[in-house]
């Protein structure tokens, strides 16, 4: 092994001493020779940094661009007075080559077809005999310009007359189109007139630009059409804003600077701008029209999912087709901003993207959100099928909950993929987003219980929108949920917002089925059997009822004796109906009830006191007859306390037994009617009666000023 490491170790040396051996190429020592050269050195130090020569890059840039633009507007300038003489040539070329194929002139071919086309839009509408539309209008121009293009396709022609034909073709259907358009708005008439010029003009510009380079006409000359054809249109929307009644005259300034300002981008070239500004203008206009055109075009039930679809989705596609054409414009425009920085173009080219993605999220919230109202709207509107209401509950309860999440959601992943196509990490913002979370779940302990409560609550299905439920000190019908909290509406009225990690064990008043039970005074000689007939009757009627019956699982029925009261027995009574409706059902059961006891002899207690050879008979009403009135009750203690005053010691002890109990059955009125011009008036006979036995009866004497007290 000794001879190896030997080896190696000659190996190693030999190789570093070639190493060392090795002589430098020419060229560094070139370099080391001019880098040790005084002048060299002195002009390196003196040398300008990386940013004097950005600087200077970019003022280059900007006097070259300055140069440009001002030689073109120069050029344009100079080539308009060539314009016509451009264009009588152009025209002169044209007729030429459609003579030279025989075949007749351009002018007179585009008539023909035109006229073609309205005889086929003419026997189309005559066809229809339907109401005049939107959909109707699109109908009949597509029949125009399909006969237009069947005639055009059928022939064939030379050259120079056929893209002639073919532009025109498509400007006039552009124009016609645009007109039903506009015809379709609502806009005043004044104001559609002003902007079917400005379309026509427009189409016109357009058609004029692109037949330029087809018929070999100067592009000075082209771009010099294209400048008039700028003035023209600037001075209809100058003419149309200044004209406009409706607005201010700081907004119609305001209005012809920015329609000046666009103009301008234009002329000097910033064509990214210009379309930027056109958008910002007509954007909004565009939009609120396209809506309403495709809601009258294709009719459909409000908040359906339909009518958002083409709603939004025409909106989203007007929008789209806005920023591809941005897009494009940036893309072949070799003055745009765009291509000055690659950070520049960067961020322009996130935005647009951005903006679809902002478009398709948009687009999607409204449907998950359209779609969840319908099912919220459809489902207050079924039956009363009980399986189906429960369906309904759990589903009102749980839609809006999922609607809150999806917004939540959406527009979590929107705005990531918008921070995405900025150029910004979103690793590190999600990894941030963790750890803020795990902090945010320790430092908002309350919180978190409050939203976990709130899952399982719905998990455990332990109650339901338009449930009346009651938690601890917290009752009432359930209104609606959020993340954190129920909100309860109680029977009188006031609204409890309470957390779910308030809400604890929650006891449900409203789930499969309500026991109401009561009870009804009677007097000791009544009938229980009599009245356990009457109540079964009773039941049987409310059942049958058309309005009650429905809320019935078992009908009403007497228990039986469930007391031996003071002053009569109590009977027990009971029912099972639907969740919510008892207390209306108790209500009928109480007036039915009252006025069979009435109508058999039942329903009140009679005492009969008599004081030697005085008789005062005093009534008591149970809770299912009518009380005795104020004034009787008063007469009834008037009397008692003039005869208490004038008889024995004995008698008036009786008088003031009856007194007390006729006492009793007023305090009970009182306290049920809150009277208390009637307390007062119960009390004078009291006293009274009171003080004329002060002498034989000072004990029974001080109870009853106690009582009346």
């Amino acid at each position: 092994m000794k001879w190896i490491g030997g080896l190696v170790l000659f190996v190693l040396m030999s190789v570093v001493a070639t190493a060392q051996e090795a002589p430098r190429p020419q060229k560094v020592e070139d370099l080391v020779r001019l880098l040790q050269d005084p002048e060299v050195r002195s002009w390196l130090e003196k040398a300008p940094g990386p940013s004097s020569i950005a600087v200077e890059e970019v003022d280059a840039g900007l006097a070259t661009w300055e140069a440009a633009t001002r030689s073109r507007i120069d050029g344009v300038v100079q080539v308009i007075p060539r314009i016509p003489g451009e264009f009588m040539a152009a025209a002169s070329r044209t007729r030429a080559d459609a003579l030279s194929h025989g075949k007749l002139p351009v002018f007179v071919v585009f008539l023909g077809l035109t006229a073609v086309g309205l005889r086929a839009e003419r026997m189309f509408a005559r066809s229809r005999r339907r109401a005049e539309g939107l959909q109707e209008r699109r109908l009949a121009i597509g029949v125009f310009a399909a006969a237009m293009g069947a005639v055009f396709f059928a022939f064939g022609w030379p050259a120079l007359p056929r893209i002639v034909l073919l532009v025109s073709l498509l400007a006039l259907v552009a124009y016609r189109t645009i007109s039903a358009l506009l015809d379709a708005a609502v806009l005043a008439s004044s104001v559609r007139r002003r902007a079917k010029v400005f379309a026509g003009v427009a189409v016109v510009a357009v058609a004029a630009a692109s037949l330029g380079p087809p018929l070999s006409i100067d592009p000075a000359a082209t771009e010099a059409i294209s400048f008039c054809f700028s003035i023209a249109l600037l001075a209809l929307a100058v003419e149309g804003a200044v004209s406009s009644s409706g607005r201010t005259l700081a907004a119609r300034i305001s209005l012809c600077l920015a329609f000046v300002v666009i103009w301008a981008l234009w002329c000097v070239g910033l064509h990214g701008l210009f379309w930027l500004g056109v958008y910002a203008m007509a954007l909004p206009t565009v939009l609120r029209f396209t809506g309403r055109a495709a809601t009258e075009a294709f009719p459909s039930e409000p908040d359906s999912m339909k009518r958002v679809l083409l709603v939004r989705g025409s909106r989203a596609v007007v929008v789209a087709v806005a920023v591809a054409w941005v897009a494009i414009v940036w893309r072949v425009d070799p003055n745009s901003l765009v291509h000055s920085d690659p950070a520049v173009a960067s961020v322009a080219y996130g935005l647009l993207k951005s903006i679809v993605v902002l478009l398709l999220a948009d687009l999607a919230w409204h449907l998950a959100k359209s779609w969840i109202d319908r099912r919220l709207s459809v489902q207050a509107e079924a039956g009363n099928d009980p399986s189906q209401a429960a369906r309904r509950g759990r589903l009102r309860t749980l839609l809006p909950i999922f609607r809150n999440v999806l917004a939540v959601m959406v527009a979590a992943i929107a705005g990531l993929i918008v921070l995405a196509e900025l150029g910004v990490e979103i690793g590190p913002l999600i990894a941030g987003a963790g750890i803020f979370g795990v902090a945010l779940g320790f430092g908002s302990q309350t919180l978190v219980k409050d939203v976990i409560s709130g899952v399982f609550y719905m998990l455990d299905d332990a109650f339901r929108v338009g449930e009346y439920i009651q938690a601890k000190s917290y009752k009432g019908t359930v209104e609606g949920f959020s993340l954190r909290s129920v909100r309860l509406r109680h029977h009188r009225c006031p609204v409890f917002t309470v957390p779910f990690g308030e809400l604890g064990a929650v006891e449900n008043m409203s789930r499969d089925w309500v026991i109401d039970k009561f009870r009804v005074n009677v007097s000791y000689d009544t009938d229980i059997e009599k009245a356990r007939k009457l109540a079964k009757k009773i039941g049987a009627e409310l059942q049958a009822d058309p309005e009650l019956g429905p809320m019935f699982i078992q009908p009403l029925k007497m228990k039986g004796v469930e007391e031996f009261g003071d002053y009569g027995i109590v009977l027990s009574f009971a029912m099972t109906t639907v969740p919510g409706m008892q207390t209306y059902i108790r209500r009928k059961a109480y007036a039915k009830i009252r006025e069979a006891f009435q109508a058999n002899g039942m329903g009140r207690i009679s005492m009969i006191f008599s004081p030697g050879p005085m008789t005062l008979p005093t009534m008591l009403y149970a809770d299912v007859t009518t009380m005795p009135s104020e004034g009787a009750l008063i007469t009834v203690l008037s009397k008692t306390a003039k005869e208490a005053a004038s008889c024995s010691s004995t008698s008036r002890s009786e008088f003031l037994d009856s007194l007390s109990f006729v006492t009793a059955s007023s305090v009970r009125w009182v306290r049920r009617r809150s009277t208390c011009s009637f307390a007062s008036a119960i009390c004078e006979p009291v006293v009274a009666c009171s003080e004329a036995t002060a002498a034989v009866c000072p004990n029974r004497s001080a109870s009853m000023r106690k009582s009346s007290v």
